[in-house]
């Protein structure tokens, strides 16, 4: 019963070893990976920052158009005597002056 207890266990070395040389790789380059992967959160690239730069832009210049659009629609029942709408065509021109301010010039005519 014992013999047989041993062979078993040299056959199993074997096996065992390659789990544990596994296991040592996984250990030794665990830091690697995880210092890599933190850099890389921690970077972000020109053309990740154009992208974002890119979006934020775009929701101010539909948010832009949104309130250019209310304006006209409020100016509109403004001229029709409602005050509350003159109201709110202040409020809105306001916004919209804001929204102006943080977008960037217009490219020049080219005339």
């Amino acid at each position: 019963m014992r013999a047989s207890l041993s062979l078993a266990a040299l056959l199993a070395l074997p096996l065992l070893s390659g789990c544990l040389a596994r296991a040592a790789v996984d250990v030794v380059t665990f830091p690697v990976r995880a210092a890599g992967e933190v850099v890389d959160v921690a970077t972000t690239s020109q053309s990740e920052r154009d992208e974002k730069r890119g979006r934020e832009l775009r929701k101010r210049e539909e948010r832009l158009g949104k309130l250019e659009r209310d304006y006209d629609d409020e100016i509109a029942d403004c001229e029709k005597g409602d005050e509350r709408a003159c109201e709110k065509a202040r409020q809105t021109w306001a916004e919209m002056e804001e929204i102006r301010a943080s977008l960037p010039a217009p490219p020049p005519d080219g005339d």
